[in-house]
């Protein structure tokens, strides 16, 4: 068999010197160098069976680790490196490659102490996917799965590594499942780079994009720069890629605010092509109608669903608007509260926007109405009592004074609805 190079070869068949005592002195030769180390285990939670002896919840992220080339250091037990950086995480799974760099730990504090230990460092992208990067132990004594051995083979000609037997068959999870269990998916795309971009992808098709409105010659054509000037920024935080996806997983994608599953856009002055559930604006006047969401440029923030909760746990959510604020849905549309619902405007309409009936003032109107209904209950009394008139006028204004009484006896207003 012909050499491998690179990557493909970190695993070549040789002959090294793995006994403990030639491998304790390639650990000691490291000093700060970076070497390659692959991941055998890591500590993510108190499940984990050495959760005590590496600090508890301060060991989080601590890995146990095998040299590339003696993979025997496995046996070790200082085989131990812990996260480099505090503030980011990105804790590797097992089987994927790493940095390690030999540098002061806590006890180096005292001056009489040169303590140092191991730190590794982010993922070596060995497969240059954002789902997972192992690497297998072709020294390990278990053979491989046939699939797995020839995906992971076929490199070694130059060939793109892809995956379509639903899984690699790699153990990438941790001792019981420290952390959860890591499920693989093939069908995870990764994110298309145009030029300039800073991405920052997630193992399951999550990602942020620090991009631009730029034109790009790819079959992959992103639609977010049909127009504005390019090097105008945009950034796209997008969770979850389109369920249709293809199960092809190492073909990249681009986002596309209405297939993918929860979005958000922040833009300058690009145009964002969404379709939006409810193109009904009827409630507002035609002179002040927004433009159509897919024809806007200017900045703005979209946020895109299957459904969009605002709760503000202690104060307040507040609504402001140097134009119109247009409410539409497909269905109902419901307000409620414990207290006072206020509509205030130079003219509220209720109904449609050509609404043109005042509204009665309530109250005002049935003091004087029942201030009416006496003088006519009084006009009655004197119709009854008066002998000389004839017919039926008597019983016509019996008959009236009690349709009096039942109108004076009814409460005509509202409880809860009042206007100025």
């Amino acid at each position: 068999m012909g050499s491998k190079f690179g990557f493909a070869g970190i695993n070549q068949p040789y002959k090294p010197d793995t006994s403990v005592d030639a491998i304790n002195r390639q650990i000691e030769s490291l000093g700060n160098k970076f070497v390659p180390a692959r991941v055998v285990d890591i500590i993510l939670d108190e499940t984990h069976p050495n959760f005590k002896n590496y600090g508890e919840w301060n060991g989080i992220g601590t890995i146990k680790y095998e040299l590339i080339l003696s993979p025997e250091s496995e046996k070790l037990e200082k085989n131990i490196a812990k996260p480099l950086l505090a503030n980011i995480k990105h804790f590797p799974l097992k089987n994927e490659i790493v940095f390690l760099a030999s540098l002061p730990d806590v006890n180096s504090l005292d001056s009489l102490n040169d303590n140092k230990i191991f730190y590794y460092l982010n993922v070596i992208s060995l497969w240059n996917h954002p789902h997972h990067n192992a690497y297998p132990n072709f020294f390990n004594k278990s053979p491989l799965p046939p699939s797995q051995e020839k995906d992971y083979q076929s490199i070694e000609g130059g060939n793109v590594r892809r995956v379509t037997d639903n899984s690699t068959e790699i153990n990438l999870n941790s001792t019981n499942n420290s952390g959860g269990k890591f499920i693989e998916k093939i069908n995870t795309h990764p994110i298309l780079p145009f030029t300039g971009d800073n991405i920052f992808e997630g193992r399951f098709g999550n990602s942020i994009r620090l991009g631009s409105t730029i034109k790009s010659n790819s079959i992959y054509q992103n639609n977010w720069s049909t127009i504005g000037n390019e090097g105008d920024p945009i950034i796209i935080i997008r969770n979850g890629q389109p369920t249709n996806s293809s199960e092809e997983g190492w073909l990249p994608v681009v986002e596309n605010i209405n297939n993918d599953l929860s979005s958000i856009y922040i833009t300058s002055t690009q145009r964002i092509p969404i379709n939006v559930s409810s193109k009904n604006y009827s409630g507002i006047s035609s002179d002040q109608i927004p433009s159509y969401p897919i024809s806007y440029n200017q900045n703005q923030i979209i946020l895109n669903s299957g459904r969009i909760l605002f709760n503000s746990s202690t104060d307040s959510i507040l609504l402001s608007s140097q134009k119109v604020i247009s409410l539409s849905a497909n269905e109902d549309i419901g307000i409620s509260t414990r207290k006072n619902v206020t509509l205030t405007g130079d003219l509220v309409k209720l109904g449609g926007i050509n609404a043109s009936e005042s509204l009665l003032l309530g109250d005002s109107f049935i003091k004087q109405f029942k201030v009416l209904l006496e003088t006519i209950n009084l006009l009655c009394d004197a119709l009854v009592a008066e002998p000389a008139l004839k017919g039926g006028a008597p019983a016509a204004a019996s008959q009236l004074k009690t349709i009096i009484n039942l109108i004076k006896d009814k409460n005509y207003l509202s409880r809860f609805s009042k206007t100025i």
